[in-house]
């Protein structure tokens, strides 16, 4: 996610969000399609049936765990960034207030 501000020549702030990246699209596929090679390989691996569920389903709850920790950290990561963004429109609002000041 990216986050960044414009100004205007009158000092007003618009705040941008970009969610999906072409970086986290790409992340994304490849994990999709590692996620399908491992299932593929678990299912056609000469095991007995009841062993290859068994892996699949250790390896399914190690990954959904991992995909929760992920979403998490992400999460935090956004809470950081706004807090970063109340602070940065703060402090530009505050030099735009001074400039007008002086200027005025």
């Amino acid at each position: 996610m990216i986050l960044s501000y414009e100004t205007s020549e009158k000092y007003s702030f618009t705040l941008k969000y970009v969610i999906m990246t072409t970086g986290t699209k790409v992340f994304l596929g490849i994990l999709g399609a590692a996620a399908a090679g491992v299932a593929i390989g678990l299912l056609i691996a000469p095991e007995k049936g009841s062993e290859t569920r068994k892996r699949l389903a250790k390896t399914t709850s190690e990954w959904a765990d991992q995909v929760s920790n992920i979403f998490k950290n992400g999460a935090e990561e956004f809470e950081n960034l706004k807090s970063k963004a109340r602070n940065m429109r703060s402090a530009a609002e505050q030099k735009a207030s001074n400039l007008k000041e002086d200027l005025g």
